[in-house]
Parts: C-alpha cells; structure tokens; sequence
C-alpha cells in the first residue's frame, strides 16, 4: 500500500508543477524520441537491404578472374569446368550457368526501344525469385538447342506491343552484331525496388540462353551460381574458385568471387556501425535530462523541506522518504520515456511513409526505451531522494 501512496504523492507534485515537470521531461523525450527514431530507421534500411539481396538471389555466389596483362587464353572458363563442377558439388549447387550479357536495340513494326539482354540457364527464375505472370521460362531444352526464345519484362512488353499477352510473338534483337527474330516464351514482372526512382534509362532486361552468345561462351569470363541455404555461399564458393584456379595451373585465389551474403553482411556492419555512432550521440541527450531530474528534484526536496519534517514526525521513515522521492523521479523520467517513444515512432513511420519503404519497428526496441528512461531517473533521482531521506526532522520542521 506505501508503494501506492507514494505513487499518488508523486503524481500529485507532478500535477500541481505541470509547466516545471514538462521542462523536466523534455531531454528525457527528445533523447529517446532520437534513440527510436534512429533505431528503427536502422531496422527498416536493414530489411529493405535483406528483400533486394532476396531479390536479387538469396546466397548467390559469382566467381570472376581477374583482367590482368598476366591473363592467358587458358584462364577463361570453359563448359567442361561447369559441367565438373556440377559433377563434383552435386546438390550443394541449386544453379550454375556462365554470366553473358549486352544489350541491343529491339524493333516490332514500327515500336522500338532498348532492352538489356542476360544470358542465363533454365532455373535462374527460382534463384531470383522471378515472378512470371505469362507463359514460362527458359527449360533446359531452350538452352541445349540454342533456341532464339526470351522471357521479358512486362514493361517492355506493354511499350512495345501495347499488351502482356505476347507469348509466341516476335522481335529483333542484335546478338554479335547480328539481327535476330527472338520469339517470346514468358512475361514476368519486376518486384518494385527502392533504386527504381534512381534509373534514368527506361531499357529493361531480357532473359535468354545463355547459349545464344556464341562470342562470350567461347571465353567466359565469369560463372554465376546459387548455393544450397543448407551450406556456407562463402566456405563453397571459395572451394570452387580453388578447384579451378588449380585446373588452370593457377595458385588459390587467382580467381576472385563475390558473394550476396558476403555484400549484405559488409552493409549490415556498416548500417549498423552508423546506427549505434548516431544513437550514442542521440543519447548523450539522455545524459542532460538525467541531470535535468536530478537538479529539479533537488529543487523539490528544498521546496518540501517542511513536509519531509512533518512526515517524518509522524513516524515515516528513512527508507519511506527515499522511495517517496525516487518513485517521483522514475515516474518523471518513465513518463518523458513514453511521450519520447512515441513521438519517435511517428518520425520513424512518417520517414518510411515519406520513402515509401515499410517501417519496422522493434518491440523490444520500445521497452527498451522506456526501461532505460526510468532507470535514468532512478539513477539520477538517488542522489536527492538520498538527501531528502537523511533531513533531520526537526531542522527540516524550522524550515521556512
């Protein structure tokens, strides 16, 4: 029951100095409102960064050598390297095709327009998580044959033929200079990214065997992959730029290799390195509301010298005085917690709806917050709680 009624003594003080107790609050609310705006704008960049690696394809690994005046003929890979890489890892290798790419000018009647073409193998949808919303994609029949077939973007497809339902029509593309009649098997459609408003070029990308590019096969440069989930993208890859570093008489890590997890966990350090760098500095904020409670309270505890003398004749005790006056600082402080919670979610969420991205906000971000807030004043109220507890009565009755 003291618990309460001290609770009701502080929440009366508080109320009859409402103007003192909100300037009182403020470093508290500015500090956490800063906390958990930066906080959550941390989390909200980190999981928009994890759906465009998804995107992009989830432990996806591209080994390349490196273009040097030391290259040799022999240090391109080769269809044989691929076919025994695919022998040697067995089902630790989801998708594994050479990477061929250009781009070209694409013509039907009298619309035209500019696409960049990637050669891939069948099954490059299921490691991008491609979307198709007409026809197929590529099979592994398309790309043994060597058949002029291509999946488009549905974009693309609406700018030149004025519709998505354009499975088995034609275009003309350029592939080595020479034009070519592309019919198309598949209409898929782009997951909308946040780099979208920074393209300029209106081109898309068109997917095609990658056996349509006679010149690049012939010296492959690169091999794009997609690891099992089951298994380290970094430990395998590494395996197999070794195994082939050492069939072309190379010493280990001639070839270099470039990972999806490797890239998103270096931006991850990084946004998170300058989410705790801002937010160290966001809570120095905290730090000056601390001190902001502890010299109102003193000030309290000098005002109420006389009440702390009547209380205290009337039997309380020491330890009812220190709870009295340390329940009045964390409530002071949870109180600025709460306001600075919320108001830090509401620039957080008016940020993400500003960017278009969806927010994420962190429970445990919020608790935390408001935790720590009353710990603050807790902390910072001891030493006047501490004070007014050691008032003797009888000098504290004489005050005036």
């Amino acid at each position: 029951m003291l618990v309460f009624e001290n609770i009701r003594l502080a929440l009366s003080s508080i109320k009859s100095n409402k103007m003192r107790s909100f300037l009182t609050m403020l470093g508290i609310i500015i500090g956490i409102s800063s906390v958990i705006a930066i906080a959550s704008l941390g989390e909200t960049s980190r999981a928009v960064i994890a759906k465009e690696f998804e995107a992009f394809g989830k432990n996806r690994v591209v080994i390349y050598m490196p273009y040097s005046e030391e290259m040799r003929d022999s240090d391109f890979f080769t269809l044989e390297d691929i076919e025994y890489i695919k022998t040697r890892f067995g089902d630790d290798i989801e998708y594994l095709a050479p990477s061929a790419s250009s781009s070209s000018d694409i013509s039907r009647g009298r619309k035209t327009g500019r696409v960049n073409i990637s050669g891939v193998a069948d099954g490059y949808e299921k490691m991008v998580n491609m979307n198709i919303i007409r026809g197929r994609f590529l099979t592994n029949s398309d790309v043994k044959s060597r058949r002029p077939v291509a999946v488009v973007d549905k974009r693309m497809a609406e700018n030149i033929f004025g519709s998505i339902d354009v499975v088995g029509q034609t275009i003309r593309v350029s592939l080595d200079s020479v034009p070519t009649d592309v019919m198309i098997s598949g209409v898929y459609e782009a997951e909308p990214s946040i780099f979208d408003s920074m393209m300029t070029s209106d081109s898309t990308t068109m997917y095609m065997p990658y056996t349509m590019f006679p010149s690049q096969i012939n010296y492959m440069g690169m091999i794009d992959m997609k690891i099992n989930e089951e298994k380290s993208s970094i430990e395998v890859g590494n395996q197999i730029a070794n195994i082939l570093a050492r069939s072309k008489g190379r010493e280990p890590g001639f070839y270099m290799m470039e990972t999806t997890a490797g890239q998103q966990g270096s931006i991850d350090s990084i946004l998170g390195t300058l989410s705790m760098a801002i937010g160290a500095i966001a809570a120095i904020s905290l730090l000056v509301g601390g001190i902001g409670i502890m010299n109102i309270m003193l000030v309290s505890v000098t005002e109420r010298t006389r009440e702390i003398g009547i209380r205290k004749s009337l039997g309380a005790r020491r330890k009812d005085i220190l709870f009295q006056f340390l329940i009045e600082a964390m409530i002071v402080s949870a109180t600025g917690g709460i306001i600075g919670t919320t108001i830090g979610v509401a620039i957080s969420s008016s940020i993400s709806l500003f960017l278009k991205i969806p927010p994420v906000i962190s429970p445990a971000i919020v608790v935390i917050a408001v935790v720590f807030s009353a710990v603050v004043g807790m902390f910072f109220g001891l030493y006047p709680a501490n004070r007014a507890a050691k008032l003797d009565p009888i000098e504290a009755l004489r005050y005036e």
